[in-house]
């Protein structure tokens, strides 16, 4: 079973696009969970998540935070590919739902555009894998 989610045919298309989506993330929920990089923490995180309804906004702090941190760094690495590329998809997927939708689609007015792009270029990465240069692959060669 864990043979089929770390197998990947990609070839280094799958390296191009998830290192800087990786990157991204990870900086994202640093900002979410430790407050790195000009973000509020996760205390100030939490208490904006309550403010606009997504309760528990403790818990959904450090679940979207730990989404974007730890998946990003997964994807860096390209270990568990699949997995962290389905977290962070589904977490792109709440955000446009619960924050951005309303906004329209331009990042400009806080739109939807910018998330959307993570969540397709996270789909992509499910599909695909890791690919070449990944510890997905180095892991199913060696069984």
């Amino acid at each position: 079973m864990l043979n089929k989610i770390l197998r990947t045919d990609a070839g280094i298309a799958a390296l191009i696009l998830r290192v800087p989506v990786g990157i991204i993330l990870a900086a994202h929920g640093a900002q979410k969970l430790f407050g790195w990089f000009g973000g509020n923490g996760l205390a100030g995180t939490a208490g904006w998540m309550s403010s606009i309804g997504i309760e528990p906004g403790y818990l959904m702090a450090i679940l979207a935070g730990s989404a974007e941190f730890f998946g990003g760094l997964a994807l860096i690495l390209g270990v568990l590919t699949r997995p962290a590329a389905v977290a962070a998809a589904f977490t792109m997927l709440v955000a446009i739902f619960s924050v951005h939708i309303s906004n329209g689609l331009f990042a400009a007015n806080n739109g939807y555009e910018y998330a959307l792009t993570l969540m397709v270029a996270l789909i992509a990465l499910a599909v695909q894998g890791g690919g070449q240069l990944s510890v997905d692959q180095a892991l199913t060669q060696r069984s």
